[in-house]
């Protein structure tokens, strides 16, 4: 089957009279998504420029190019790993079924119309189906606390411990936009009156851009000329803002759902199943992981009168991917694995109307990660507001709030709110959800 074409925008300069109005500014050549960051920060893009040589003629500028490759291949790492893993509506239906002997027809289960990003143990009934869509809009704004658009990060020369004008260093302040447009459709089959099957394809928008804003700090060096920016009019000096961005849009990564329910009473249920999400999207431009991932779930649900709690708890295995090992070389990694939990309550506010509340988590297994630090120049005078990188596991708790509306027969109209309750990671504070379902 051939894969469907993907369209990709990238913005790659201004105008000839628009550089000559800034000449601080340069538009870095994009190649895709998942190496916009070393297309900023590597060889082709912040670069620092000098008129001085080494022993044998050798070029000096390239001694700072190398710390901003390898800097930020890891923030790309850390920030992207989470981008492709925003979490999508559930698929199971408003609408649930049994069968009844006594009366020889289908009967509803629950009189409430279900969870909106969690799940419930109760299957839509044997020859049942459901299916639906959702439009969610991510537009993040923090990453570990830090706003995105003010994330320091120092870069040092080679050997500076030799000291003398390997002391220099550039600070850079950079801000970046990422955001995310995810419509999602899925449906679910009942294949037997316990157990159904669900499909779920996203289709994904991607906007990416950073803009930073570097400095030569000169702590070594009195010479202009030893360290500076080549400005697009030809002059030098300390200052430059280097700016890329792109947007890529297509089909996302595939999720099938297997669900079961292995004990059923009248108040409520057990089920387990699995997930099996297939690497559809393009991992290069940020639609997709670029790795399958098995994920096995158990789910607790029961019904008292009008309130219908419910638990939920996973686990996701993740393979090897380049988005977690360095985009810009090719170089895989392992993926993060993930631990998901949800714990909540679907509220029957009248025969047409739901309310759901859900607690979400995501603990992140080994995960690159970025912490804010104090950068310690040489000289021990100057200090400067710096990120760091590591691998540690972290977990990431959200709160959700939504509504479901029968506008007729079996037709809902879902909204919701999914908002942060905490900084770990890369996150948006409030993330809209609509969504239609319908159940034959």
């Amino acid at each position: 089957m051939k894969k469907p074409p993907l369209v990709l925008v990238c913005l790659l300069g201004i105008a000839t009279n628009a550089h000559a109005q800034d000449p601080y500014t340069l538009y870095s050549p994009v190649r895709n998504l998942a190496t916009l960051f070393p297309d900023v920060f590597g060889p082709q893009g912040l670069k620092v420029d000098s008129e001085a040589t080494l022993p044998g003629e050798q070029p000096h500028s390239a001694h700072f190019n190398n710390d901003f490759q390898s800097n930020f291949d890891k923030f790309t790492t850390a920030m992207v790993g989470q981008l492709v893993t925003v979490p999508i509506p559930s698929p199971a239906s408003g609408f649930t079924y049994e069968f009844d002997p006594a009366t020889g027809v289908f009967r509803r289960t629950t009189g409430s119309f279900g969870p909106i990003l969690a799940e419930r143990a109760e299957t839509v009934g044997a020859g049942r189906l459901s299916f639906g869509a959702a439009f969610q809009r991510f537009k993040f704004q923090t990453v570990e606390g830090l706003d995105l658009n003010r994330v320091p990060a120092v870069f040092t020369h080679d050997n500076a411990e030799l000291l003398g004008g390997r002391q220099d260093v550039v600070t850079t302040v950079n801000a970046i936009e990422a955001s995310v447009s995810q419509f999602t459709t899925y449906v679910t089959v009942g294949v037997t009156d316990r157990f159904d099957v669900s499909a779920a394809k996203k289709d994904v928008t991607n906007d990416l851009r950073v803009t930073s804003d570097a400095s030569i700090q000169r702590l070594g060096t009195t010479n202009p000329l030893t360290h500076f920016f080549r400005l697009s009019n030809g002059d030098i000096g300390n200052r430059r803002i280097f700016v890329a961005q792109g947007r890529a849009s297509g089909f996302g990564d595939v999720t099938i759902r297997m669900k079961a329910t292995i004990d059923r009473r009248k108040t409520g249920g057990i089920a387990a199943g699995l997930d099996l999400r297939l690497p559809t999207g393009d991992q290069m431009n940020l639609l997709g992981t670029g790795t399958a991932g098995v994920q096995p779930f158990v789910i607790v649900s029961s019904t008292y009168q009008r309130v219908s709690p419910h638990a939920n708890a996973s686990y996701q295995w993740n393979g090897s991917s380049v988005l977690a090992g360095n985009p810009a070389t090719g170089e895989s990694g392992n993926f993060p694995d993930q631990l998901a939990y949800a714990a909540g309550a679907d509220v029957a506010a009248n025969s047409r109307l739901t309310l759901a509340f859900d607690a979400l988590g995501t603990f992140y297994v080994n995960a690159e990660r970025l912490r804010p630090e104090t950068f310690h120049a040489l000289d021990n005078v100057h200090q400067y507001p710096n990120i760091g990188f590591s691998r540690d596991s972290f977990n990431a708790l959200s709160g959700s709030i939504g509504v479901k509306i029968n506008l007729r027969e079996r037709l809902l109209l879902d909204g919701n709110l999914l908002f942060a309750l905490d900084s770990h990671g890369v996150r948006d504070r409030v993330v809209p959800l609509v969504a239609f379902e319908y159940s034959l």
